[in-house]
């Protein structure tokens, strides 16, 4: 009888002692666990992530295409427990999208920061000194109809010149002569009758073109004094050549347009 009573006390024993080694080795396992998962974030809060930031003031309404095509921002490494929810890390995440509000600059550029850009809005598609004009044609002068959104073109001014003096006046007694000159040599079509989304009606006889803030000015004299042409280039491989100014004496006679310039007292 005593013998089975210290049999089982022996094996309650070792039960009790199993059980409390498998308890000792679970909860070291748990602990390793628990320290190497630790571990592993606190590396991964300490890690730095490269992000974009705005280099200087974005102003509300400032295209994401603009932003990413002119230096307003720059790429900064922040440690991964400073990274803002929604971080751009690529430029070509800009694409299409229009700052929703001012960000300032060191600041972080987030999804919530920007908005979904209108796809037929003219001012995503303008930087800096580029200018958005309309200018009025009738169907011949600016290809109406075949001129698309998208398309590069050549713009053409027709004008009756008169010869000036030195200092800029019409000189006495000099007749008018037809001189057409390149007015800009390379502009983008950003609206135009019958294009895609054009939004302008098949009827109407304008067309908006991306040119520089000096073109868009010399453009605006033309059509209100001269004779405007649109003329639609090549969407490839585009090339111009000599003259870019045309009048008789060019057309007939082959006199160069720097000597034609010159009688009209023209410096170039």
């Amino acid at each position: 009888m005593e013998h089975v009573l210290s049999n089982k006390l022996l094996s309650t024993r070792r039960g009790t002692i199993a059980v409390g080694v498998a308890a000792a080795l679970l909860a070291a396992i748990l602990l390793l666990v628990f320290l190497s998962r630790y571990r592993n974030s606190v590396n991964s809060a300490n890690e730095k992530v490269t992000v974009l930031v705005a280099k200087s003031l974005i102003q509300k309404g400032t295209p994401g295409d603009v932003v990413g095509t002119t230096g307003l921002f720059q790429t900064s490494e922040v440690l991964r427990s400073d990274l803002k929810t929604g971080a751009y890390v690529d430029p070509v995440s800009l694409h299409g999208r229009v700052a929703a509000d001012d960000i300032f600059p060191g600041q972080q550029l987030t999804s919530s920061d920007f908005s979904v850009a209108s796809p037929t809005a003219i001012d995503n598609k303008l930087a800096k000194y580029q200018r958005a004009i309309t200018l009025p044609l009738d169907a011949a002068h600016g290809m109406i109809g075949q001129v698309q959104a998208g398309d590069r073109v050549e713009v053409l001014g027709g004008f009756q010149v008169q010869r000036i003096n030195p200092d800029g006046t019409p000189a006495a007694n000099t007749v008018t002569r037809p001189l057409l000159r390149v007015l800009v040599p390379n502009a983008l079509v950003l609206d135009a009758p019958g294009s895609a989304g054009g939004g302008l009606g098949s009827n109407a006889k304008t067309v908006v073109l991306r040119v520089t803030d000096r073109q868009a000015a010399d453009l605006a004299f033309a059509s209100d004094n001269g004779k405007v042409w649109v003329i639609l280039k090549p969407a490839t491989g585009a090339r111009s050549a000599a003259p870019n100014v045309v009048s008789l004496e060019t057309l007939l006679l082959g006199t160069p347009p720097i000597r034609v310039l010159h009688s009209f007292g023209g410096r170039r």
